[in-house]
């Protein structure tokens, strides 16, 4: 564990925020912004970091997973320190999926403070973390998050879905991409269409046209290197 006298002495690391969805990556800055270990300089969708950054936080709701173009980019890159993939669950496939992709971490989105802080600055340092907390019901603690669809009424698990529906993914790629069962996907689907008020894919997909849930691409810069 790092010494937190050390870390007071030291530079801010510098964290970037990655996520399909500009709600979800101000909530995550807004999270981390009275932190002063950390210093949030960029959010970004679709986009990868325009300067150097020593952590990027990966925010798994409605991704493209851990084998996109955009996520190698961002591990591959030298101007990039650690890729830190930041999720609802850590079940054990999606640790050793995150683990085999080449990222510095798994760490749940209950996580905050002091944890988080020491998570964050252990990546940087080089070691693989996983947060504590992995076994708590996604409806324990998202209660203070945002995602696209919450003011309409959808739940997150019912977001992500619909999001990866107007990605184009089928009922079995979710379930792979979510960690979850195609039943669980099908009970979520049929949830959320109800609440949408529709009942095929395309009138869903263009549901989420109309209400923001279709992925952006977007780069905020908060600070310059």
């Amino acid at each position: 564990m790092v010494d937190q006298g050390d870390r007071t002495a030291a530079r801010p690391l510098r964290i970037a925020v990655v996520n399909d969805y500009e709600v979800v990556v101000r909530g995550v800055a807004a999270m981390l912004a009275d932190v002063e270990s950390l210093e949030v300089v960029e959010l970004l969708s679709g986009e990868p970091p325009s300067q150097p950054v020593d952590v990027v936080l990966y925010d798994a709701f409605g991704m493209h997973g851990l084998t996109s173009a955009e996520l190698k980019e961002m591990l591959h890159t030298g101007d990039v320190g650690a890729v830190v993939l930041y999720t609802w669950q850590n079940a054990t496939p999606l640790i050793e999926d995150a683990r085999a992709a080449g990222m510095a971490g798994v760490i749940d989105r209950s996580t905050r403070g002091v944890e988080l802080t020491d998570l964050l600055h252990r990546a940087h340092a080089g070691e693989f973390v996983v947060s504590a907390g992995a076994d708590k019901p996604i409806d324990e603690w998202v209660t203070s998050a945002d995602w696209p669809g919450k003011s309409k009424g959808l739940s997150a698990r019912e977001a992500e879905v619909i999001g990866l529906i107007m990605q184009g993914l089928s009922n079995d790629e979710i379930a792979q991409r979510i960690y979850v069962s195609i039943n669980s996907v099908k009970t979520h689907i049929r949830s959320a269409y109800r609440t949408m008020g529709v009942t095929t894919r395309s009138q869903a997909v263009l549901w989420g046209v109309e209400n923001g849930m279709a992925p952006q691409r977007l780069r905020i810069r908060l600070r310059d290197a």
